[in-house]
């Protein structure tokens, strides 16, 4: 039996007498017959059932479409072009004692960072909590946020080196170092990363350029495949969307461009400035991304991008990643406006020039439990969180709708505003590993 999949004799069990998830609040109901068990969409997880439910009440599908977008979403290979893994529950009273030992406020931040990613690999019942939520969401791999935002190496590194720990550690996982990886994973039943390291690493010693961009390449050789330019704020590069003066692309960083395309690194400008993203996309050679953003026309906000943006992107071959994040998206903030973000990329740039890049993560159920171990510790605003006044409510309903987990949920959606099915799966994975093969071309 494939260990990455429920077996087919267990999910038959778990829908017996029930309606496919939980869909007895609704005015229909389903039954899976048994040539069609393989679907892994069952659960006992209530927080990921909610999340399930509240969509479904928002949908709203017909059971023809329901049952097709969870049979299409099972067979298809689904990528997150940039989310997070679910995140594991602190080890509670070990927090506690390294707390009481004296450790810094830097210190335990990072202690807490490093055991929400890491946990999966020393605690069985996390380990479990990991996989069942990953398996829930029906996704083959995710894009993964491996390395602090920032531009120094150490800080970098963190991540990096914590995420292949996992994947050194839970066999389940593979860290897919080309694109034909991720297939090949996918095929296997195996679960699998392709590493974004959330930002370009310099040397900042300003000798020259060939030094500054030399650890581009070697982060590429340590498995990174994509690179954010800029965090919201100004670096070398160019200015990120939070910088009012939205100055663009530096020179150098025309020349961090060109290294990236040199090397095989995608370029991301999810959290540039809207001049920034132009002129990057005027410097590529390669294809090139927003992994995670929304659409200005619908919503303006600065992590959307506008129309001229978009087009920029996808005259490169790139793709504007669709996120989870209420505000960035406007309106109700829910499944059916996320929705609406795809249909405009897809409607006005083409169907090969849109993904959906989360920016979401599921939390451990253990986590409150943990969380209440631990003492609380003072923490200072972020410098890169600086943000302009935003007067979008974030309402629970529209974030429960765009939980992780609803990833099936999300092919349902597509299915139900007509899209084919061979466009579906260029949305749900194939155009992101047709850009990441010509990037490494």
């Amino acid at each position: 039996m494939n260990p990455s999949r429920p077996s087919r004799r267990r999910f038959i069990r778990s829908i017996t007498g029930l309606s496919l998830l939980g869909l007895v609040q609704h005015p229909f109901t389903i039954g899976v017959p048994a040539a069609d068990a393989s679907l892994p969409f069952a659960t006992d997880n209530e927080t990921i059932q909610k999340a399930r439910d509240v969509a479904l009440g928002i949908l709203k599908p017909s059971r023809k479409d329901l049952e097709h977008g969870l049979k299409l979403h099972a067979a298809s290979l689904v990528i997150d072009s940039y989310g997070f893994a679910p995140r594991c529950a602190i080890d509670g009273d070990a927090f506690r004692r390294r707390a009481e030992a004296g450790a810094s406020a830097a210190d335990l931040t990072d202690l807490r960072e490093e055991m929400m990613m890491t946990r999966n690999v020393a605690s069985e019942t996390e380990r479990k909590e990991f996989l069942d939520a990953w398996r829930a969401g029906g996704v083959s791999c995710i894009v993964q946020n491996a390395g602090e935002e920032g531009n120094d190496p150490i800080r970098l590194l963190k991540r990096l080196a914590r995420y292949t720990h996992v994947t050194d550690r839970v066999r389940e996982v593979a860290k897919a170092a080309t694109p034909d990886d991720i297939a090949a994973a996918h095929r296997a039943g195996r679960l699998s990363f392709y590493l974004t390291g959330n930002g370009v690493p310099l040397r900042q010693l300003w000798n020259s350029v060939d030094e500054e961009t030399s650890l581009i390449r070697v982060f590429y050789q340590l498995g990174i495949r994509m690179m954010h330019l800029t965090y919201n704020r100004r670096n070398p590069i160019g200015d990120g969307c939070a910088e009012p003066a939205n100055g663009g692309l530096s020179e150098f960083g025309k020349a961090v461009v060109a290294e990236m395309n040199r090397v095989g690194v995608i370029a991301d400008v999810a959290h540039s400035g809207w001049q920034t993203s132009l002129d990057a996309a005027k410097a590529s050679k390669r294809p090139m991304v927003a992994s995670h953003t929304a659409c200005a026309a619908l919503h303006r906000h600065i992590r959307g991008k506008p129309d001229e943006v978009i087009r920029a992107i996808c005259d490169t071959g790139g793709l504007v990643g669709i996120c989870c994040i209420p505000s960035f998206l406007g309106g109700a903030g829910d499944i059916s406006v996320f929705l609406d973000h795809i249909d405009y990329v897809a409607k006005k740039f083409g169907v090969d020039h849109v993904a959906i890049g989360t920016d979401v993560a599921y939390v451990s159920r253990n986590s409150a439990a943990e969380n209440k171990k631990a003492p609380g510790f003072p923490g200072t605003a972020r410098w890169e969180a600086l943000w302009p006044p935003d007067a979008f409510v974030n309402r629970p309903v529209g974030a429960a709708s765009l939980s992780w987990t609803n990833w099936p949920l999300f092919t349902v959606g597509l299915v139900q505003r007509g899209y084919r099915d061979t466009d579906i799966q260029k949305i749900l994975g194939g155009n992101f590993l047709r850009v990441a093969r010509g990037v490494l071309a």
